[in-house]
């Protein structure tokens, strides 16, 4: 019979499943016409290598001359995929969150503005600027704490370790809750479930007590995220330019409801209602 099942499912597919199929081909083919651009540019004489950029990085190691060392296509498709998938989905987690607490607490809301106006004006942001934004840094760290887009992740023991009183075998799959951390009331207080960003008003090390372990929404240690500065300033300057336009208050017709679907997502979507400024 399971012969039988795993014939009939290889001759015979769900609109589902070919569906993926086509999707998966159309985001090989987007990936390989942007490698195919940045080689003609380098055939061509108009540029003088692949570039120092994500994908530059990524051909480089796909034309690379040691065969031990040479990424296959394959790898360099799904590490494009990994990378936009990974940064675009935990940042629009982020960036929904605090516009929900933003929206909550709109005292906050016009302490941030404030400091947007104060740095940039009605100009776009820049990088200079947001290193100066205390405020929203306060904000987001907030969030990120209370609204982790990443709730938990697991990590692969390699050789037996002792973790206080447990011996843990090799291979053994630990899993890391990381928003059960971030609201432990012997880590953060009595007030562990209450938006305050002034918990951040001295930095991280301070608001953890210097317990590095207590504050992770980007993991830690040498498998911690790589795109923890990009998400963060793209957060900023994405809210930096909404609050430059427009107040935002929460609508009656939202209903709190986090969900964890590989980054935690509202699950019935936010609902705000835009001011125009």
């Amino acid at each position: 019979a399971y012969t039988f099942v795993f014939f009939y499912s290889k001759i015979w597919k769900t609109a589902d499943e070919i569906e993926s199929e086509k999707l998966a081909n159309g985001i090989h083919d987007c990936v390989m016409e942007m490698v195919k651009g940045r080689e003609k540019k380098v055939e061509t004489g108009e540029a003088d290598g692949f570039g120092n950029d994500f994908l530059g990085l990524l051909i480089n190691a796909y034309r690379d001359f040691d065969e031990k060392n040479r990424l296959s296509i394959e790898d360099l498709v799904d590490e494009c995929k990994t990378f936009y998938f990974a940064g675009q989905e935990t940042t629009n987690s982020l960036l929904a969150w605090t516009i929900l607490v933003l929206a909550i607490h709109t005292k906050w809301q016009e302490k941030t503005r404030q400091e947007v106006f104060e740095v940039f004006g009605d100009q776009n942001p820049n990088s200079e600027g947001i290193a100066k934004l205390k405020i929203m840094n306060m904000v987001v760290n907030e969030t990120l704490r209370l609204y982790s887009p990443v709730a938990a992740v697991i990590r692969k023991i390699k050789k037996e370790v002792r973790l206080g009183k447990l011996v843990l075998p090799a291979n053994l799959e630990i899993l890391i809750p990381i928003i059960a951390l971030h609201h432990d009331p012997q880590l953060w207080g009595d007030d562990v479930h209450l938006f305050k960003p002034e918990r951040f008003v001295e930095g991280i090390a301070s608001a953890t007590k210097y317990n590095s372990a207590a504050f992770i929404p980007f993991s830690m240690g040498p498998r911690s995220c790589v795109g923890m500065s990009f998400a963060t300033t793209e957060t900023k300057v994405a809210l930096s330019m909404i609050l430059q336009r427009y107040a935002f208050t929460l609508s009656p017709t939202y209903v709190h409801a986090p969900f964890p679907v590989i980054t935690l997502q509202p699950q019935h979507g936010i609902q705000v209602t835009l001011h125009p400024l």
